[in-house]
């Protein structure tokens, strides 16, 4: 199991140090919340923020967009060069061009699940996806509780997924924590998102490694 540590937990008076040591703490990837105010009802980060973590991570970055306005958000971040941006199909008319320009840029692309999306509303996209992020919390902030049915969209994706695409990674963002994690695992998720879980623990490496099952 990979594990992203999603910075939206993390002390911001400290950003660079919170960094370092989830890098440190073997951490897989760094979940990077983009939030407009908008699409969700909270405002996060900019590039301004994200470009000095960029400069201090030796891991790569997973930015995920919770924003209205797709296409000008990839374009901002772009230069961020991340390894994945991932987009919600909720704020999307235009997923394939979307899926595209992302890749243009060098860049993996990944579409995310609100948790009363269904798996098949992308079975058409699969193919042109390197991730999907199933939301296991409604959007907008963390800290919340983990929704159990996410379990089962994970082992229904997981399906269409091996008959579409089977290098296709299956992400789950939320309330995931050393209780769930084996449930996850078993379903065919591969990567995690964690931040109350890391950065609430005070053992970054022990908390990360309690979840690369």
């Amino acid at each position: 199991m990979l594990v992203a540590p999603s910075i939206l937990s993390a002390d911001f008076g400290n950003l660079a140090n919170e960094i370092k040591a989830i890098c440190d703490g073997g951490c897989d990837l760094i979940h990077v919340d983009v939030m407009d105010g908008h699409f969700v009802p909270n405002m996060t980060i900019g590039p301004v923020v994200v470009n000095p973590v960029a400069k201090v991570a030796t891991k790569p970055l997973d930015i995920h967009l919770m924003v209205e306005d797709n296409t000008f958000f990839v374009e901002l971040f772009a230069p961020c060069k991340p390894l994945y941006i991932s987009f919600h199909i909720e704020s999307e008319n235009h997923p394939h061009r979307l899926i595209q320009k992302i890749r243009d840029y060098g860049i993996k692309p990944a579409i995310v699940l609100n948790p009363h999306t269904p798996p098949e509303a992308i079975e058409y996209l699969l193919e042109d996806l390197d991730m999907v992020l199933l939301m296991s919390v409604n959007p907008g902030f963390g800290g919340q509780k983990f929704i159990p049915s996410v379990i089962e969209k994970a082992k229904k994706l997981k399906e269409l997924i091996n008959k579409k695409n089977p290098n296709c990674l299956i992400q789950v963002d939320g309330g995931v924590n050393d209780k769930n994690i084996h449930d996850l695992k078993e379903a065919g998720v591969d990567v995690v998102v964690a931040g109350s879980y890391v950065f609430g623990n005070d053992d970054y490496s022990k908390a990360i490694k309690s979840l690369q099952v």
